[in-house]
């Protein structure tokens, strides 16, 4: 009953009435949908789509309906009920092969019987993205994913390599794994899983690439945190006998697994956790032999964290580490390694000057900077290597896959109390995401209505492109940092001066401010959310500084699978692993390259590149270019469609094959329909 010009607006809420203050006709509150569509399954079939109709028709379904899953268009958006629910068994995988998206209830099992099905019968490859904040359930969404193809490309009962495919998530969690203060599981890499398919839909192979390992938390975990599971998960079976020359103590004892003051994850045990990765090593053809070695890398690695490095010197400029430490001992032991040499060349470097090679005292911040990157990296080609082990059981005899689904499971967009470097590239990788979004969902699409010389409204949707430039630009944030990495004395604030010289003086960016009550942060506008972030550590953490004399003793290991992980150092470099930067800096010293640590512009191409060449698990053309966007293309005031947007997953569309020619149809005999050959 509102009439243009009153300034009061009743408002009949479920919980009663309100007056809404209006002052002009912008004012006025979203409208409402119809009764008839509360609880729609589908996003795209309310009349009004918006945020807050978007909202509460999610919390209408999880609530009410105790429904978790709703599809918008092909996307299926799923919220995280941290509970485990009875509707993943086999009987509901049945229930969906088979079966059309529209003709049952939202569920990520309908979501891969599309991809299959299209698979099949286009012969195409497919693409699934899992994407969401940290917490939102996308790693558990991955493995039911991968279970659904296992069941339904394997035969009546699973072959050797669908039983490795579902094996492979054990591992990965334990190594790959770690809890946060948003989730008990979080994964801290992203993977990127190819499963191939023969001619008869069973899986043949598998193969996954992982990206941005978050090596930094092998040394430092925040407050209620923990390291990677396997950790623990040792530790718990410190008793076991084939354990006891670990030399392992309770999680308290060491350093790298105490400081988040977290040990335990309530509901979960570590000792059963480390059995069932076990088992998965046995099934993907790991032998007990090799998982012990395994496990004295990991178990060396929580040693060296304890190993006491002191000070010494008149100016404390230089270090020592006792010969007596029982932590180094322990580490040298296990490892293969002479314990003097290890001991020298942790608190030493080498040096050419002039021609000569000096050795240089390092001080006590150094040898311990030293020692945390020699943890990271020792983690760092154990992870590798795992990976490269599994992607070798995962192959098969069975021939050439013809075709294959892939499912990305990457971070989602992170903010933190405290964010750093690790969260910064997390967060540049969304934002190339979020452009390859918007480029295949608005702009190819409307490119096309012009072509095709359709009436409609054009839609403007927020391009990242300049906050994208601001990091990875011409003397943006990652060129900046890179500089401040070569300078002899380069600091983390020197690097966060020329940040504010550059980018708020020199040639202002919209999307870098500087907080008010500290010199040594910046903060980004990013498409999703404005993070701040913390300069400390930058620096160190994109040079992850190895010297060469740690490695060279690590390639004299007498441990095979020790000498194994760093002898392929000494040959080519490998973007998976780094490479030793030239010139006279690598003459003494091994340094790991940015994008072969942490800096993900390699890995972000890569995954751009993917995702351009296979095809969503849907119709674009029916459910998003045509009935969604002309939903929202009437949305005031047009931001509302980014609020909506950012929501939800991102998939890709294709290009649709083009029109074949009555001439060019070839009508099978066996559809008796021979009556309509053109004469």
């Amino acid at each position: 009953d509102y009439k243009p010009g009153e300034e009061q607006l009743l408002l009949k809420l479920q919980n009663g009435n309100v007056h809404y203050l209006v002052q002009s006709s912008s004012d006025l509150p979203p409208l409402g949908n119809p009764d008839i569509l509360e609880g729609e399954n589908d996003l795209t079939a309310l009349s009004f789509l918006h945020e807050p109709a978007v909202l509460h028709n999610l919390r209408v379904r999880f609530l009410d309906y105790s429904s978790i899953y709703t599809y918008c268009g092909i996307v299926l958006v799923a919220i995280n009920p941290y509970d485990q629910l009875p509707i993943y068994g086999e009987e509901v995988i049945d229930a969906y092969s088979g079966q059309d998206m529209a003709d049952m209830e939202p569920h990520i099992f309908s979501v891969a019987e599309e991809a299959y099905r299209t698979m099949i019968r286009e012969e195409r490859n497919q693409s699934i993205i899992i994407s969401g904040e940290s917490g939102s359930g996308k790693t558990v969404s991955a493995k039911f994913t991968m279970r659904y193809f296992a069941v339904v490309g394997g035969a009546a009962q699973q072959t050797s390599v669908e039983e490795r495919v579902l094996a492979s998530n054990p591992i990965m969690e334990s190594i790959g794994n770690a809890k946060t203060t948003r989730n008990d599981n979080s994964s801290r890499f992203g993977k990127y899983i190819e499963i191939g398919f023969g001619r008869k839909g069973d899986i043949i192979r598998a193969n996954m690439r992982t990206y941005l390992l978050e090596k930094s938390r092998v040394v430092f975990q925040a407050s209620s945190e923990r390291n990677y599971h396997i950790f623990y998960q040792l530790c718990a079976a410190r008793e076991q006998p084939e354990m006891r020359s670990l030399k392992l103590e309770p999680p308290e004892y060491f350093r790298y697994t105490k400081q988040g003051g977290e040990m335990q994850i309530p509901g979960t045990d570590d000792l059963s956790d480390l059995e069932r990765t076990r088992n998965a090593f046995t099934i993907l053809g790991v032998q007990p032999e090799q998982q012990m070695e395994l496990f004295r890398i990991l178990s060396a690695v929580l040693h060296l964290g304890n190993v006491n490095i002191q000070a010494s010197g008149r100016s404390s400029d230089r270090s020592y580490i006792d010969a007596e430490d029982r932590s180094l001992a322990v580490f040298s032991k296990l490892l293969g390694v002479e314990r003097a040499q290890m001991a020298h060349w942790l608190c030493s470097r080498r040096l050419a000057v002039g021609g000569e090679m000096l050795v240089k005292p390092m001080t006590g911040q150094q040898a311990l900077e030293a020692r945390d990157a020699l943890a990271k990296h020792i983690y760092g080609q154990l992870f590798t290597w795992t990976v490269r082990r599994l992607n070798s059981a995962l192959q098969s005899q069975k021939g050439k896959a013809k075709s294959f689904i892939g499912v990305l499971d990457i971070y989602g967009f992170e903010t933190f109390d405290q964010n750093s470097f690790e969260q910064f590239c997390i967060n540049y990788a969304n934002e190339k995401l979020q452009q390859q979004f918007n480029r295949h969902v608005f702009h190819l699409e409307q490119e096309e209505y012009v072509r095709e010389e359709l009436a409609w409204n054009r839609i403007e949707f927020s391009d990242n492109q300049e906050c994208i430039s601001l990091i990875e630009g011409p003397l943006g944030i990652f060129d900046l940092l890179d500089e401040e990495c070569r300078m002899p004395k380069g600091s983390d604030e020197n690097w966060a001066r020329k940040l504010y010289d550059h980018h708020l003086t020199s040639k202002p960016n919209p999307h870098f401010q500087k907080p008010r009550m500290t010199n040594n942060a910046f903060i980004v506008f990013h498409f999703a959310d404005t993070v701040q972030y913390e300069c400390s550590g930058f620096l160190d953490k994109n040079r992850d500084t190895v010297f060469e004399e740690l490695i060279n003793i690590l390639k004299a290991s007498q441990v095979d699978l020790v000498a194994e992980l760093f002898q392929q150092l000494g040959g080519a470099p490998s973007v998976a692993n780094g490479s030793v930067r030239s010139g006279k800096r690598a003459s003494r010293e091994h340094k790991l390259t940015p994008v072969g640590c942490w800096r993900p512009s390699v890995s972000v191409q890569q995954i751009m590149k993917i995702l351009t060449l296979y095809t969503p698990h849907s119709d674009l053309d029916e459910k998003v270019s045509i009935n969604f966007i002309r939903s929202v293309q009437v949305l005031q005031p047009p931001q509302l469609l980014m609020d909506v947007r950012r929501v939800f997953p991102v998939t890709f569309p294709y290009s649709p094959p083009t029109a074949l020619s009555a001439e060019e149809l070839v009508i099978p005999d066996s559809l008796k329909i021979s009556f309509l050959r053109k004469a």
